[in-house]
């Protein structure tokens, strides 16, 4: 057994040597994870060309990936716990790149979709794993928090990096070149995390539940399907037999934990309101945001004409508000408090977003990147706090089970944003007139106007491409005002939630648990 399955004092957990040598390999992980996701988006118009999806077949390849990666992440985060978190991020890491590679030669929108989900599978072992060996490997709060602050920091850093070296690749290769970017990423957290990344996990972990397993991979996704449908095409007896079926299982998957004397999710962690509290918060933003993010790149595109790396440019400055804050989130929660450093970035972010109601087709970069990093510095506020407040509300021992439900609410957030926001700037869309001729694909999604109007004598091409901008833009309009009705509401709700919540703060002569108490 390796040393960090030992009991350690407070003093040598604090001191680990290495400690952050090893946090450098972990944010690699959550480096590769952020690239794939902000690429994608500005991938899509040319996917959209290439081949040729339809709208529901658009939204299946920008949020599937979601889909799987929010039914495994318990799993993969009690997998993590039983068998060892280290071995569990390589084996992901080594399975990420690889399925990269499928998806990057794709030839058809279902073998695209196929492989989206392969690399949900893969990603489901990376964020758990990755939170978890951060909470063994700072005993420290204050070093936990800048160490979660690091952290989060770099997922935002991915957003500012994936659509700047992806506009690049996009203005000189084809478009799946954006996901051979993963390549290096992952050679380098496999090869320099397996000398450097201590092994950690449950010393008494109980057995592995398979029923847990399928219980909770069936509901999340049967869940999650049944509201994309019936946000995009009305309710349907499948969608219904669906959201049954998600219903059932998650009912089955909660009622089995609280019966097994091991289960593969204390349900018990949901009674510390803290706990509870910061997990609504983190799945309610980014349900408002992530909608909105997703059509982003195509309004920067192929509403304003940016190319590519212009477009992934003008996304910059949210991920520098966020990377700035995330860096200071923790100290500011402990100067004043964790539900106004909270509930305050979350107001901000639902202020910024209602200013974007304001877009139109020729609105100005000043507003539009003005919002952009409020966006960025309320998000890397609340998430970094949120983040800490999750893990230090459970022992260590369950630190992966704990991270895997911190990222299921993130994930599921963002299948369900994209399912409902996008699922409203989808509908809005598709009612735009158009002239006679117009192929029925033109109202599929805005990157089948644009191929359609090359087909189009010039007066009809422009009258196309006007009237699709336009309607795309009332939906994109729409589902921000949306997204800020949301945000605002989760403010007010974070406020109430995490009343009397407090970040650890251990210091000399204080536990390793951060209560404040003097052992002697």
């Amino acid at each position: 057994m390796t040393r960090t399955l030992q009991p350690a004092s407070a003093n040598e957990a604090v001191k680990r040597p290495g400690r952050w040598l090893a946090l450098s390999v972990l944010v690699l992980a959550v480096l590769l994870v952020a690239v794939d996701a902000t690429v994608l988006g500005l991938a899509t118009p040319y996917i959209s060309e290439d081949l040729a999806p339809t709208g529901t077949q658009l939204l299946w390849i920008g949020d599937v990936y979601s889909f799987v990666i929010a039914g495994l992440l318990v799993t993969m985060g009690s997998l993590g716990d039983r068998v060892g978190r280290k071995r569990v991020l390589l084996i992901g890491a080594t399975a990420f790149g690889a399925v990269s590679v499928l998806n990057a030669y794709a030839t058809s929108p279902e073998l695209l979709i196929v492989a989206r989900a392969l690399l949900g599978v893969a990603g489901a072992t990376l964020m758990p794993a990755t939170l978890a060996l951060i909470r063994n490997l700072f005993h420290d709060a204050r070093e936990r928090s800048l160490a979660i602050g690091i952290w989060g920091a770099t997922a935002s850093a991915g957003t500012a990096v994936g659509p700047i070296v992806g506009g690049f690749l996009l203005e000189h290769f084809w478009w799946g070149s954006v996901f051979l970017i993963n390549l290096p990423v992952m050679a380098v957290l496999v090869l320099v995390g397996s000398k450097l990344l201590p092994e950690s996990r449950n010393p008494d972990p109980g057995p592995w539940d398979l029923p847990s397993v399928l219980l909770s991979l069936v509901g999340m996704i049967g869940l999650v399907y049944a509201v994309k449908e019936a946000a995009a095409h009305g309710f349907a007896w499948a969608t219904l037999a669906a959201g049954l079926l998600g219903g059932a299982a998650l009912y089955g998957f909660v009622r089995r934990q609280l019966t097994l004397p091991s289960p593969l999710l204390d349900m018990r962690l949901f009674r510390n309101h803290g706990f509870s509290g910061a997990v609504l918060a983190d799945l309610l933003t980014i349900l408002g945001l992530s909608g909105l993010v997703f059509f982003l790149s195509q309004y920067l595109q192929l509403v304003q004409g940016r190319r590519p790396l212009e477009a992934g440019l003008a996304e910059l400055p949210a991920a520098l508000g966020a990377v700035a804050a995330g860096l200071i989130a923790g100290a500011a929660a402990r100067r004043f408090s964790v539900r106004s450093v909270v509930a305050g970035g979350l107001a901000a972010v639902g202020l910024a977003l209602a200013s974007l109601t304001l877009l139109d087709q020729s609105t100005g970069y000043p507003l539009l990147g003005a919002a952009l990093l409020v966006v960025g510095a309320g998000a890397g506020f609340s998430f970094t706090v949120t983040a800490d407040v999750i893990l230090a509300s459970v022992p260590k021992e369950q630190a992966g089970a704990a991270s895997a439900v911190s990222e299921t609410a993130y994930e599921l957030g963002a299948a369900l944003g994209i399912a409902l926001l996008g699922s409203i700037v989808t509908g809005v869309y598709r009612g735009f007139p158009s002239p006679p001729g117009t192929p029925e694909g033109a109202h599929e999604s805005l990157g089948g106007a644009v191929e359609a109007a090359h087909a189009l004598p010039a007066p009809a091409s422009a009258d196309l491409l006007h009237a699709a901008r336009e309607s795309f833009v009332d939906g994109l309009a729409i589902a921000a005002g949306a997204g800020a009705a949301v945000l605002l509401a989760t403010a007010a709700a974070a406020w109430f939630m995490l009343r009397n919540q407090r970040l650890e703060d251990t210091g000399p002569g204080r536990s390793p648990e951060g209560h404040g108490e003097r052992r002697d």
